[in-house]
């Protein structure tokens, strides 16, 4: 079947004599057998032109997610997803330009924020598109929508003029970009599928190659708190992404990212990046994978100098300046990027939404800092209602933990380790017990915390 061809009845074979039926594509998936393309492009235009009912969609999700597919299919889903809406056409001028940055989820991954705007502010184009919140990992425009008036929604032609003036935006996938992704996205997350190899590895390119991109760093995460809990099994994701000029850093998610998790505390955290302060670890990761970019394409030599290039934006205010265009581009009003972007965090917090409580947990007794287990954190975050159990389900922007210690310091027993802002429900004991396992003390000197950055993986098509 034609993908320009009308889909016949998706429920079953239609009396035409179509041999293609969706209960049938499901059942060959759920015993094991490798689909053919056709059969996954069917699918894939079944999704898009909402001819399927949502459990038939999750059970294929769930097929895919227990029997895995052959290179082939994964290659046929990406395709048939990434051309299910429109491919981005840019100005012959940009080429070389166009870069992105995606990751594959972490517990207070804020490097979005910061990363488009440096880029856009050593000349480079961002055509950022974003996910929200899947499973316990936090969504970029989750946290983009609570600053009040931010539009995540914009049309290609839209997003070609706000590149042309600010040289980064950051979106959602529209109806005219990669649909079919839009709703198999939304549905991983409540059917327990968002760590599937190829549904990670579908989603990720098809949106990447709907941008038309020049370069293209991944972010790819491991430990408790990531999709793959190894660096072994993050870096078979890696391999599986890699593609020309497709560049690959593999970081450590263990302990949340910075000190602040939850939306509308990640963006006060970004702000701090974006004028030069901030997290070490969250300024370690936006310098890294901003100097990848511009190494990747050629405007730096290498990519400590694309890195040093990508700090003194965040430390000469032209990202922070960058960042407040996009605000005011995507729908902002002026004063109110203003307040974010030039104000005290008195004045940030009365932007944002604010919870009106807050509870700080004691330390249980004397000892050193050895881990924060971002797990247990996102889990109680998201009973409180930071994250969905449904799809297209409202979130609580101001719902967030606040680390008070650092990895590596000595505390000593009764002091406070985090503050927790929630509105209702209220913590319970349970809640309270599960961030009490967050906390790893032991009776060792104290130590500097280590790099996130684990192993970098070169382009093929670049000289190692």
């Amino acid at each position: 079947m034609s993908s320009s061809e009308g889909l016949r009845d998706p429920a079953a074979a239609s009396s035409q004599g179509s041999r293609l039926s969706i209960p049938e594509i499901i059942r060959k998936k759920r015993d094991g057998k490798t689909l053919q393309e056709e059969e996954i492009r069917y699918f894939v235009k079944a999704v898009t032109q909402k001819h399927l009912q949502e459990g038939q969609i999750g059970a294929m999700l769930m097929a895919i997610r227990l029997r895995g597919m052959e290179p082939e299919e994964t290659l046929a889903l990406t395709r048939e997803m990434a051309t299910s809406g429109r491919i981005l056409e840019w100005p012959e001028t940009w080429h070389g330009l166009l870069v992105d940055k995606h990751s594959t989820g972490g517990v207070g991954d804020k490097v979005s924020l910061p990363l488009a705007p440096a880029l856009a502010a050593c000349g480079c184009k961002v055509p950022m598109i974003s996910g929200r919140g899947l499973a316990h990992t936090g969504g970029t425009l989750d946290k983009l929508e609570s600053v009040p008036g931010f539009k995540v929604s914009q049309s290609p032609e839209q997003m070609t003029a706000i590149l042309e003036t600010v040289g980064c935006c950051i979106v959602e996938q529209s109806e005219e970009l990669v649909p079919a992704d839009k709703v198999l996205y939304a549905l991983r997350d409540v059917t327990a599928t968002v760590d599937s190899l190829p549904l990670i590895t579908g989603s990720i390119l098809s949106k990447k190659a709907a941008e038309n991109l020049s370069a293209l760093v991944l972010d790819v995460k491991f430990g408790s708190a990531a999709l793959y809990p190894t660096l072994e099994s993050a870096q078979q994701l890696a391999e599986n992404l890699l593609g020309i000029n497709t560049m690959a850093v593999l970081s450590e998610m263990d302990a949340p990212l910075g000190r602040r998790v939850g939306n509308s505390l990640e963006v006060l955290e970004a702000l701090e990046c974006l004028e030069g302060r901030g997290p070490c670890d969250l300024r370690e990761l936006v310098t890294t994978l901003g100097g990848a970019l511009l190494w990747q394409c050629g405007r730096a030599r290498s990519v400590p100098e694309g890195a040093v290039r990508i700090a003194r934006s965040l430390d000469d205010g032209s990202a922070l300046r960058t960042f407040q265009a996009m605000l005011c581009a995507q729908g902002v009003e002026a004063g109110t990027a203003g307040a974010l972007c030039g104000g005290t965090e008195a004045q940030r917090l009365r932007v944002l939404s604010r919870a009106p409580a807050q509870e700080e947990l004691l330390t249980p007794r004397h000892g050193t800092v050895q881990q924060v287990l971002a797990l247990p954190i996102a889990r109680v975050l998201h009973r409180l209602g930071a994250g969905r159990t449904q799809k297209g389900q409202q979130i609580n922007h101001c719902i967030g933990a606040e680390l008070l210690v650092s990895l590596g310091q000595p505390v000593v027993k009764g002091s406070p380790w985090i503050r927790i802002h929630y509105e209702s429900p209220k913590l319970s004991e349970a809640d309270r017990r599960d961030l009490q396992s967050a906390l790893v003390l032991r009776d060792i000197e104290p130590i500097p915390p280590g790099s996130r950055v684990v192993k970098t993986i070169l382009p093929r098509n670049m000289p190692k």
